[in-house]
């Protein structure tokens, strides 16, 4: 089986607008960056994926992609998620990948076993095969995989955890619902990004994540786990 993984990013310069509140421009770009190094250097080591496609319009992202080895495709002339995803779907299906894996760029804590928990058995069927990650809110598709890759029509948006869901079921799929901690954590709103810190300063996190190193030297994360700290008072 072979797998192509997914990953449209926008572009690095005013990402994270709904950070605004905690951080100025620089940091959110400084942030967004390195959590797309994260997300990219997980899935580059992962020995189920064969090669990730990048999606996207920005030079400098298309520049980092390539330093993981990554593909660049051009955002399709309709921006937008949607069209994103669904274009790569149907020009992975022309080079005859078989499964497509769709992660976003803003999930710093993933990780190569829970990427293998979402790919482990794609593909061995003759039916069309569909995996989800929600977001913990169970709101959002933070992760997708699809065999073969055009078999779902995608609803990315507002609550499109459940939106997947009513799509796959209408079209004969049954959906494999798959909760992981990780992958399940994207970085949009302060109340994520307060959980993120709360994550990473805790004993018990011991990863070398980009994302870690660039919040302690910043200065970011000492900020986040005083304001953490004020609040519980």
């Amino acid at each position: 089986m072979t797998v192509s993984a997914v990953i449209p990013i926008k572009q690095l310069s005013d990402a994270k607008q709904r950070l605004g509140s905690l951080l100025s421009c620089s940091e959110r770009t400084g942030l967004f960056r390195t959590m797309v190094e994260d997300v990219l250097t997980i899935v580059e080591v992962c020995p189920m994926v064969d090669e990730i496609l990048v999606i996207t319009s920005d030079v400098q992202v298309a520049d980092l992609a390539r330093e993981y080895s990554c593909r660049v495709m051009p955002e399709p002339e309709n921006a937008g998620l949607i069209n994103a995803v669904t274009a790569a779907a149907a020009f992975l299906v022309s080079e005859g990948v078989e499964s497509m894996l769709f992660l976003p760029g803003d999930v710093p804590l993933v990780s190569q076993d829970e990427l293998e928990v979402v790919l482990d058995g794609m593909g061995q069927s003759e039916s069309s095969e569909f995996s989800i990650v929600p977001a913990r809110d169970m709101g959002g598709s933070n992760c997708i995989a699809c065999s073969p890759p055009d078999c779902m029509t995608f609803g990315f948006g507002e609550d499109s955890f459940r939106r997947h869901l009513l799509i796959a079921r209408a079209k004969g799929i049954v959906p494999n619902i798959v909760h992981l901690p990780g992958i399940g954590l994207d970085v949009d709103t302060p109340s994520d990004l307060e959980d993120l810190a709360g994550i990473m300063s805790s004993e018990g996190f011991k990863e070398e994540k980009g994302t870690y190193r660039y919040l302690v030297e910043s200065g970011i994360l000492e900020r986040l786990s005083s304001n953490l700290q004020e609040l519980n008072k």
